[in-house]
């Protein structure tokens, strides 16, 4: 999400990135080569490019030439139509109202899947709301929310998009039951050692309208894939 860096470096950065796309949207080619100045101003544009991804995905658009203009009364001395706190309460009320339009499409779209998704063979929900389907049932204990459990997973989002996983990290995971979400809590109980359950997490019960960490957006539904190997004694 929007990083706090000085308004003066961010403007910078960000006009530094745009002042060789003449204005255009389309990918600008690397510049030739010619010197240290080209080389850094180069890597800056890439840094801040990355850093502005996300904003991006909220659907802020940018004017390039205005971008620029901005960067240029700055560096050159000129008096500049904004002053810097004018400039950032502009920005956050832009940033502010795409969070808000973005955290209600968000809504929208769990709404439907967890609806959708309910009535599909297979499908079981809880009083809470917790949506799970068991992909093989396991014969050992159920946890209780004082244990601590051995658990593989992965989760991602309802569009695929992986942010978890004890796969890729190679081993399995070892956590209390009551340290984490309450999905995770609630949905652990209903598994037995060895088995194996797909868990979709409506946002209530996990992060909400805040979302987390940049990589859960506000309102998202999480599948998790979950194996509990064993409770921890």
């Amino acid at each position: 999400m929007f990083k706090k860096i000085t308004m003066v470096l961010l403007l910078g950065l960000i006009a530094v990135f745009f002042c060789n796309a003449g204005g255009k949207s389309e990918k600008a080619e690397v510049p030739e080569a010619s010197g240290a100045e080209a080389d850094t101003s180069y890597a800056f544009g890439v840094w801040i490019g990355s850093e502005l991804a996300e904003i991006k995905q909220l659907g802020i658009a940018f004017d390039y030439d205005a971008l620029t203009m901005g960067l240029k009364d700055i560096l050159e001395g000129q008096n500049p139509k904004l002053t810097l706190e004018e400039a950032s309460s502009k920005i956050q009320a832009v940033y502010a109202a795409a969070m808000a339009k973005k955290a209600e499409e968000n809504n929208l779209k769990e709404q439907q899947f967890l609806a959708e998704n309910g009535k599909k063979a297979g499908i079981l929900t809880t009083v809470s709301g917790l949506q799970y389907e068991v992909i093989s049932e396991g014969a050992g204990a159920s946890p209780v929310p004082s244990d601590r459990v051995l658990v593989n997973y992965e989760g991602a989002l309802i569009d695929g998009t992986v942010f978890d996983s004890s796969y890729t990290s190679g081993e399995p995971v070892e956590f209390g039951l009551s340290d984490v979400i309450p999905g995770w809590t609630e949905g652990l109980q209903l598994m037995k050692e060895g088995g194996s359950y797909r868990l979709f997490i409506p946002s209530d019960l996990a992060y909400g309208e805040q979302g987390a960490g940049g990589f859960i957006p506000p309102y998202a539904t999480l599948i998790f894939k979950v194996e509990l190997i064993s409770i921890v004694k």
